[in-house]
């Protein structure tokens, strides 16, 4: 079953404001319970960043591994130097881990695809200031 969701874009104090970022939208491709693992789910989804756009500063209740298909990214972690991405790199989020991605400020956007091993009946993203 395929879903779009929108993530609203975070702001903090090195942020531009919220109002000011274009929205990221991530469209889920598939979803299963994993196999072996009771209380888990495995997603695969995309995450497209339009020109100056953010996913905003969310979390995981689970890991994400992914993949730039297209575009420049940065992955902002917290308490992490920043991770500039282009085509062809991948990335990993570990449970928790507040992070954000944004489209490289020189660019025309860029898509990623990411595969997040997540708890079941949670959201797969959690908004964080």
């Amino acid at each position: 079953m395929f879903a779009s969701l929108c993530l609203v874009a975070g702001a903090n104090a090195l942020d531009a404001p919220a109002a000011s970022t274009p929205q990221a939208k991530r469209t889920i491709l598939d979803q299963h319970d994993q196999s072996g693992v009771a209380g888990t789910v495995i997603v695969l989804g995309t995450a497209e960043l339009p020109a100056g756009g953010a996913s905003g500063w969310h979390m995981h209740d689970g890991d994400e591994s992914g993949y730039v298909l297209k575009g420049n990214l940065i992955l902002k972690t917290r308490g992490k130097p920043d991770q500039v991405l282009k085509a062809g790199d991948h990335f990993f989020n570990p449970r928790g881990a507040v992070h954000n991605l944004v489209a490289a400020p020189d660019g025309d956007g860029g898509v990623a695809l990411s595969t997040w091993i997540v708890d079941k009946g949670k959201p797969l993203a959690e908004p964080v200031k």
